[in-house]
């Protein structure tokens, strides 16, 4: 145990004096204290009548206590590819029945089997399908530590494979997104060069069509860039404050022209002495201009689309934005801040959207550490809150 003990106390130098991170530490001096525990007594006996499995607490303390509080499922198989050891994470995943048990019974996984029963190399991994639950995905990682037995970790790579996922959704629905208007420009640029070439009136018609398709892809890439460098960011939340009347106003005036053109309003409904959020100012800006360009795209023309700004409480303030529209089925609500996720794409593209726009939003809001709520009536309106922490509550 004196190697052990070494291992692990080099580990906690290491770590108190920031020279290296914690995992890439504490991972080998637990399976050095594991080997060490293992090593110093003689393999256990089996007869042929019963397998005699050492139990938890025959292992050294210190080393028991340290698998125990490994993060993740931890087992130790022994040279007859029994389970000797599991920690409380690896008893919940595969059952309190396993110690003592046949690895392939324990595991159920043909290339996990395989891999411990022929003895896996250093740094040997498998990837293990529906362990826990239909959609969960874990990895196995073993190491021989001597005496022919296994150190064997399961990490849950969930997560990680879900955001893969998203990634290849992300690029593949960009891909189509930006394809769609450039397969029309492909079209318009073949007719210019063939039938319509003297044709005025045609040359006219596809030219403004061609424009409009080109400037959809400006405001793809646009808020594809907003997108990503909103995401950048996302670790540091912004301190400055922020007065959102004045935010309200500028866009107010920045969207009159689309305002008067469906005769429509824009109601700024604020409450005496609103204290200013902690914001980054621009983010601020673009999700108001967002949220009321929503409210002027699907409101009914005629209608008022109406911002309130109230307190929240002693450290938040509440930002919405109201339309008289439609309304969603309650069905879309869940989904309406994914990247490209439209309940009419038609519509949507003939307006105008990105299909990015209330993804925008919602990454905004969450660097300003603030919450996100939407709310929506069949033909009523959607109605958007935001709340934003105020500049006072951050100290």
């Amino acid at each position: 145990m004196a190697v052990a003990g070494l291992a692990v106390a080099t580990a906690a130098i290491a770590i108190g004096f920031g020279l290296a991170p914690w995992w890439a530490v504490i991972i080998p001096a637990v399976l050095s204290a594991v080997a060490g525990a293992l090593l110093v007594q003689d393999p256990p006996s089996y007869s042929a009548a019963e397998a005699n499995v050492p139990s938890r607490d025959s292992y050294d303390p210190p080393a028991h206590e340290l698998i125990e509080r490994i993060e993740h499922p931890f087992i130790v198989v022994d040279a007859k590819r029994r389970v000797e050891l599991a920690n409380a994470m690896a008893r919940k995943l595969l059952g309190e029945h396993i110690v003592g048990q046949d690895v392939r019974l324990a595991l159920r996984n043909p290339a996990a089997a395989a891999l411990l029963t022929e003895g896996a190399p250093p740094g040997s991994r498998t990837e293990l399908l529906d362990l826990g639950g239909q959609d969960q995905r874990w990895e196995l990682l073993a190491d021989p530590i001597g005496n022919d037995k296994q150190a064997v970790r399961i990490v849950d790579r969930t997560a990680l494979r879900a955001a893969e996922k998203m990634r290849v959704d992300f690029v593949a629905n960009a891909s189509h997104e930006l394809r769609t208007p450039l397969a029309t420009l492909i079209g318009f640029i073949e007719t210019l060069e063939g039938p319509a070439v003297e044709d005025a009136d045609a040359r006219r018609r596809f030219l403004a069509i061609m424009r409009g398709e080109a400037q959809r892809m400006i405001r793809l890439v646009d808020d594809l860039m907003s997108l990503s460098r909103i995401e950048a960011d996302k670790h540091r939340q912004p301190t400055a404050p922020v007065a959102l009347i004045p935010l309200a106003e500028e866009v107010r005036d920045a969207l009159g022209h689309r305002l008067a053109k469906g005769e429509r309003k824009m109601l700024i409904d604020a409450e005496p002495g609103l204290p200013p959020v902690a914001g980054d100012r621009d983010q601020l800006l673009q999700l108001l201009h967002n949220l009321v360009g929503n409210a002027i795209k699907y409101g009914r023309p005629g209608t008022t689309v109406k911002v309130r700004l109230r307190r929240d409480g002693a450290s938040m303030v509440r930002l919405t934005v109201e339309d008289e529209g439609e309304g969603i089925a309650a069905e879309h609500l869940p989904r309406l801040t994914e990247r490209f996720y439209r309940v009419d794409p038609g519509r949507s593209r003939s307006v105008g959207g990105t299909g990015l726009g209330l993804a925008i939003v919602k990454h905004i809001v969450e660097r300003h550490r603030g919450q996100l709520l939407i709310d929506s009536e069949i033909g009523v309106g959607t109605r958007v809150t935001a709340l934003l922490p105020t500049a006072a509550s951050l100290g």
